[in-house]
């Protein structure tokens, strides 16, 4: 499976290569440093919240509700900056600690009642974003930020876009707990066979509620980096962001059965979308080829790790075949 995923990332990145290409031939605009200014900024987050989304698929889970309690962090935001007067950082540190407490529901309904993690955060889709919609009635647009506050998504730090650096910082820290440390090997190990993680010692539990906390808390900050690039805050924030996040992981080569994936490879997968998102935007087609793209993009990735789980399993069972019956009855 790691040379799959080796080869995987690879042949992404050769994609990755082709698309950048064939969009700079196609559309003059496009490989121009504004744009790809441009690029990083729209891509920062669905990055973080692809980022984050990789060590919990590698446990054996999925978190549908990510885009919807970004939703709901952006709208408590411009609340208590606009209705209660807190200042900025003040409002944004409350909007990473209720997205914290919301990945904590997630983490006691799977890690602690052990409900299923679709259903569950299927759910808090719902619960999430219907929260949103009430504290706006729906209608409600919170605009209006400082300054100094909207420079967090459309200003430079260091000649890049400000929130790369926060992208960037996110990824390095995600990619030494992945694949740095003895919680992300355990993740691998709940992903392949969570009852003989447990048999072996490992705290399935809280290792697994560790990453649903984390989702909600980058999933908060996802939210005040998405306010201050817009420079506005509604319910409606980060609509889809989750299916696009899913779909960067496994398209980057995380195994939606959970047990192999990587951060570099999400970091590809998230590329790959933003590049196809833009340049399809550049080419001036449809809004919804971009939908459709993505979702055949999606379909392949998952036909990808289906197949090479199924090999891996075939290859398992000609280097160990299972014993005979004859040897059996002897």
């Amino acid at each position: 499976m790691r040379n799959f995923r080796l080869r995987h990332e690879t042949i992404l990145l050769l994609v990755l290569g082709a698309q950048w290409l064939w969009f700079h031939a196609s559309a003059h605009s496009f490989g121009t440093v504004d744009n790809t200014f441009n690029i990083l900024r729209h891509s920062a987050e669905i990055g973080l919240l692809a980022l984050v989304m990789t060590p919990v698929i590698l446990a054996g889970g999925i978190d549908l509700s990510v885009g919807s309690l970004l939703g709901l962090c952006a709208v408590v935001f411009g609340i208590l900056w606009q209705e209660y007067g807190w200042p900025p950082w003040a409002a944004a540190t409350g909007s990473v600690a209720l997205g914290t407490l919301a990945g904590g529901l997630n983490a006691v309904l799977i890690a602690g009642l052990r409900l299923p993690p679709l259903i569950v955060t299927l759910g808090t889709f719902s619960l999430f974003r219907g929260l949103a919609e009430a504290l706006t009635r729906g209608t409600a647009t919170y605009t209006g930020f400082p300054e100094g506050f909207l420079a967090l998504g459309q200003g430079q730090w260091g000649g890049l876009p400000a929130q790369v650096w926060i992208f960037l910082g996110a990824a390095a820290l995600l990619c030494a707990l992945v694949h740095g440390t003895t919680w992300g090997r355990s993740l691998r190990a709940i992903g392949f066979s969570p009852g003989g993680s447990a048999h072996a010692g490992l705290p399935v539990a809280r290792r697994i509620a560790s990453v649903y906390v984390l989702a909600g808390c980058i999933a908060g900050i996802a939210a005040i980096i998405y306010t201050a690039r817009l420079g506005q805050a509604r319910a409606d924030a980060g609509t889809g962001y989750e299916l696009l996040a899913i779909t960067a992981v496994v398209l980057g080569g995380t195994s939606i059965f959970g047990g192999t994936g990587s951060i570099p490879g999400t970091l590809l997968g998230v590329a790959a979308i933003a590049v196809l998102g833009n340049g399809l935007i550049h080419l001036r087609l449809p809004r919804e080829v971009a939908g459709i793209l993505t979702g055949l993009l999606l379909i392949a990735a998952l036909s990808a790790s289906a197949f090479a789980k199924a090999l891996a399993a075939r290859r398992a069972t000609r280097h160990h075949p299972p014993p005979s019956s004859h040897s059996a009855s002897a």
